[in-house]
């Protein structure tokens, strides 16, 4: 499943592995990327590219997802970006804590990218 056209798409992790492997997956699926490893660079790079999507690890330093996400939705940007929580956090109430800050996703780590890749390309292409 590829996207059509070029979506932006910003990836924000603090573990520089999966924020590689993140970026070429997407790369290859036709995104165009930038990143942020932590919450407080992922905020900015938010403000100054608006992009159609965020991709966020929910535990970063200097600022964490849900905080994050919480002010994009703040700011209430029209088109409102479709925003995707992945975390290693397993419990229940972490779902419901991110869907609470803002998150229309939420993904537990390791994730199979091709269903982060559906979310995406679905939710961007209901909106």
């Amino acid at each position: 499943m590829f996207t059509t056209g070029v979506t932006r798409l910003l990836i924000g992790d603090d573990d520089p592995d999966l924020l590689a492997a993140y970026v070429l997956f997407f790369c290859v699926c036709g995104f165009d990327i930038r990143t942020a490893r932590n919450g407080a660079d992922a905020l900015a790079e938010y403000g100054a590219w608006h992009p159609a999507a965020v991709l966020l690890d929910i535990e970063m330093p200097r600022l964490d997802g849900r905080a994050v996400a919480r002010e994009i939705r703040r700011v209430r940007a029209t088109p409102a970006p479709l925003l995707v929580a992945i975390t290693g956090l397993t419990a229940l109430s972490e779902r419901a804590e991110s869907m609470h800050s803002g998150f229309d996703h939420h993904f537990v780590k390791p994730v199979l990218m091709p269903l982060v890749l559906a979310a995406i390309t679905l939710g961007l292409a209901a909106r």
